[in-house]
């Protein structure tokens, strides 16, 4: 454990840093030339999988065949830890934006990225945020491009499901889109939000099939709690 984490702190961590930065730089150049889309979503694709190689966690996934790269979906994943992010970005196989917290725009370069890549900032200060966060999202769900949520809001302290928020509920009823519950599985394990550095292990994805909205639209609260049970049947 010592040599591994000598290896975290002398190999792992500067390669990550760079890489985050590369990444970053190529994000927003490429978002301003007018290709935020496309580089707003493959170079993460490759940062979060060398992220997980480096820190030697490896990522299945199963229920790919569930969903359609021309739709849009809302997904929403329960929140065990760090490496739900880049298990999600670097194996979910559709292109997405995420929800994310208004804080998380400060972060020099990834903040800067996530701007320029049209990630979706969640300000609910007021209504006239709240309405400009929808208006946000609405711009993005076009031609395939999905959304991302982790509606417990926060990541877990105890490895088990928090209760749903329903803002990302809200999104799948106002747009009308079909959401698709994601279980992340071993996340915890390998960095639980009170650790600082993670340690090697296994990821499991699950991808459930679409919650499709019906005749006359969505039951938010019916969604929530089949969104609720679809992710808790994998854990």
């Amino acid at each position: 454990m010592v040599l591994y984490r000598i290896y975290q702190i002398l190999v792992m961590c500067p390669v990550i840093v760079v890489a985050t930065i590369i990444t970053a730089v190529l994000t927003v150049a490429g978002s301003a030339l007018g290709y935020g889309r496309w580089w707003g979503y493959y170079p993460e694709i490759y940062w979060a999988r060398l992220f997980c190689w480096l820190n030697f966690v490896s990522v299945s996934v199963k229920g790919q065949e569930n969903i359609d790269r021309s739709t849009s979906y809302v997904f929403v994943a329960n929140h065990q830890g760090a490496f739900d992010i880049f298990s999600l970005f670097g194996w979910l196989g559709h292109n997405f934006r995420w929800m994310m917290k208004e804080s998380l725009r400060k972060i020099p370069f990834v903040g800067w990225a996530c701007k320029a890549a049209g990630q979706i900032f969640v300000d609910s200060s007021s209504v006239a945020a709240t309405r400009h966060t929808m208006e946000a999202a609405e711009r993005q769900l076009r031609g395939g491009m999905s959304l991302a949520v982790f509606p417990e809001g926060a990541r877990t302290w105890d490895g088990k499901m928090r209760r749903f928020k329903k803002g990302a509920f809200r999104l799948a009823v106002e747009f009308n889109l079909p959401v698709v519950p994601v279980t992340i599985d071993g996340a915890f394990d390998v960095m639980p939000r009170f650790k600082k550095l993670p340690v090697p292990g296994h990821i499991s994805l699950t991808i459930h099939k679409p919650i499709y909205p019906e005749a006359g639209g969505h039951d938010i609260e019916r969604l929530m709690e089949q969104s609720y049970a679809d992710i808790s049947s994998s854990l």
